[in-house]
C-alpha cells in the first residue's frame, strides 16, 4: 500500500477550496473543517479489518460484517479538534484520545504539553488527527507518544501536507500511511505551508 493517499474528491476539494480563502470566518471555517474529517475518514477507514457475523434480520438471520479492532481517534490539540468533530458523529463508539503539543518558533520543534491516552492501544485501530502536516515534527511526535504506548495499526488524517513532512515521516515511519486533500508546493522560513491555509487552529478558534 503506498505511503501518501490524496484524497481527489470533488466535494473534499470544493470545501479544501473555501478553507484555503483568506476570508473564510471563523465559524464558517471550522464547519468546513468539520465536514472535510467526515469525508477524509471515510477514506482512511476503507482499509480497516472485519470479521464475520451473524444478525436476526425481521426475517431471517443474515451474514454481515463487523470492524475487527475497535476505533480511537486522536486529534493533536488543538488543530485536531476540528477533523474530530465531523468524525465522531459517523462513529459514536469510537474512543478518544488527546495529545497536546505546541511548535517551538525557535526552534520549529513540537514540544508535548498533554497527553490523554487509553490503555493497551495495540487492540485499536488508531487514527491521528493532525490537519496540518507541515516539518513532520508534531505528527512525528505525536506518533513515537502512540508507539511507545503500544499502538501497532495507525494511520495519520491531515487536511494538507507538505513534501517536507512527507520525506520526514518517510525517514521517522516508514509505510506510515498518510490521508489529505492536497500535498502543496513547500515550507516556508517559518514553517508554514505554502499556499496552505494559514494557521488551522487559529482559524477555526479565531486566536
Amino acid at each position: 500500500m503506498r505511503e501518501v493517499h490524496v484524497i481527489d474528491h470533488p466535494v473534499l476539494q470544493d470545501k479544501l477550496a473555501d478553507l484555503r480563502d483568506r476570508h473564510t470566518p471563523v465559524g464558517e471555517f471550522r464547519r468546513l473543517l468539520a465536514d472535510a474529517g467526515t469525508l477524509l475518514f471515510h477514506e482512511a477507514s476503507r482499509t480497516l479489518t472485519t470479521r464475520q457475523v451473524s444478525v436476526q434480520t425481521p426475517l431471517k438471520r443474515a451474514r454481515a460484517k463487523r470492524m475487527a479492532k475497535p476505533i480511537l481517534l486522536v486529534p493533536v490539540l488543538r488543530a485536531g479538534l476540528g477533523l474530530l468533530q465531523g468524525i465522531l458523529p459517523i462513529i459514536p463508539t469510537a474512543q478518544v484520545g488527546f495529545i497536546g503539543l505546541q511548535r517551538n518558533e525557535l526552534t520549529l520543534e513540537a514540544e508535548a504539553y498533554y497527553g490523554k491516552l487509553p490503555r493497551r492501544l495495540a487492540r485499536y485501530a488508531v487514527f491521528l488527527l493532525d490537519p496540518m502536516l507541515a516539518t513532520g515534527g508534531s505528527s512525528g511526535a505525536a506518533l513515537r507518544q502512540l508507539q511507545s504506548r503500544g499502538a501497532r495499526d495507525l494511520r495519520l488524517v491531515c487536511l494538507v501536507a507538505a513534501p517536507e513532512g512527507i520525506r520526514h515521516l518517510r525517514k521517522s515511519h516508514p509505510g506510515m500511511p498518510v490521508f489529505c486533500a492536497a500535498v502543496d508546493d513547500r515550507l516556508d522560513e517559518q514553517g508554514y505551508i505554502v499556499p496552505g491555509l494559514g494557521d488551522a487552529g487559529d482559524r477555526q478558534f479565531g486566536a
